[in-house]
């Protein structure tokens, strides 16, 4: 067997002091240490394989180095993974091993869970959800250090941790009116989804500063609903030289729709969508806005760390950028 390696090893390898890198790993840098020695340090925990001994530990600081995540569905349906996946990753580079519960959308095992959790004495808890949500956290939870991620706290006592919605449906209908496109249509989700009302807003706020009104036609989250709505929509002389859709399932219909009546994508229909689905949008060389999943999951742990250290959090809701994802699905209008 190998050699052991120690925090010593760590600190070498960083440049740093030992105890840099225990303030690092112990979430209680900030301020004290600079981002480039964090960085340094969390690259040679991952280059070296170091794992604290937590049991150690646990008896010195009457820690358990655990983190309780409640989700709703996340692991059983798998939109979303990716926040609970770098959410692991970025706990473990910092000694903490979370513990997850999926609850399947269940208000009694989320509250069985929670008691569950707090009964292992994990030192901080999370709730995270599949789509933003409002979620009124279950009893006992906001007793405890906590956040919710992708999810707001409607009486604003947890903070949560959430996509910029507004700032990136705003992006995308910049991005059409920068390629020229004013006669824009926007297939929204279900308007009494969190996340679409907030996309109409960026919509109609993009809109708003080039001086236009938004088209807004109410559609479902699939490839059927694109289809259907598109079939309805571009089958006219005055049809949108461009749509900006609910989600890239939605895309995809619109790309049915389109290749059914004969409409060139992007020569005499653009077209984007949103959540940069790894299934659809590389598929079909569509533009669309990304879901930052796993910058959301990094950062919750950030978050929460500070939040366990007894820091001020800056917000109850904290937005992670919504990046546009450029691809092949948009030019200038023809006509």
């Amino acid at each position: 067997m190998g050699k052991r390696i120690t925090s010593h090893d760590v600190a070498r390898r960083a440049g740093v002091s030992r105890s840099a890198v225990s303030l690092v790993l112990n979430g209680r840098a900030e301020g004290a240490i600079s981002a480039q020695n964090q960085e340094a340090v969390l690259r040679a925990v991952n280059e070296l394989g170091y794992r604290p001994n937590t049991v150690a530990r646990s008896l010195r600081n009457a820690s358990t180095h655990t983190i309780g995540v409640v989700t709703d569905s996340i692991l059983s349906t798998g939109f979303g993974g990716d926040m609970v996946n770098e959410a692991t990753r970025a706990a473990a580079a910092r000694g903490y091993l979370l513990l997850v519960v999926d609850c399947d959308r269940n208000p009694v095992r989320e509250q069985e869970a929670v008691q569950v959790l707090k009964s292992r004495q994990c030192d901080g808890l999370m709730l995270a959800a599949e789509h933003l949500r409002e979620w009124q956290p279950p009893p006992g939870f906001a007793d405890e250090k906590c956040l919710l991620l992708d999810a707001v706290d409607p009486s604003g006592q947890v903070p949560g941790v959430v996509s910029d919605e507004v700032g990136g449906a705003r992006s995308a209908t910049e991005l059409l009116l920068r390629a020229g496109h004013r006669e824009i249509a926007y297939l929204t989700g279900e308007s009494h989804y969190l996340a679409a009302g907030m996309r109409v807003q960026g919509h109609t706020k993009a809109l708003a500063a080039a001086g236009l009104g938004p088209q807004l036609v109410e559609c479902g989250w699939d490839i059927s609903d694109g289809l259907r709505v598109g079939l309805r929509l571009l089958d006219s002389p005055d049809r949108p030289t461009a749509v900006l859709c609910a989600n890239d399932r939605v895309a995809a219909g619109v790309f049915l729709a389109a290749a059914r009546l004969g409409l060139s994508i992007p020569d005499e229909l653009s077209v984007v969508g949103y959540d940069n689905d790894r299934n659809v949008a590389p598929h079909l060389g569509l533009t669309t806005i990304s879901l930052p999943h796993r910058a959301m999951g990094a950062r919750a742990i950030e978050v929460l760390l500070d939040v366990m250290a007894g820091r001020a959090v800056e917000s109850t809701r904290l937005l992670v950028d919504s990046p546009v994802v450029e691809r092949a699905s948009v030019a200038p209008p023809s006509r």
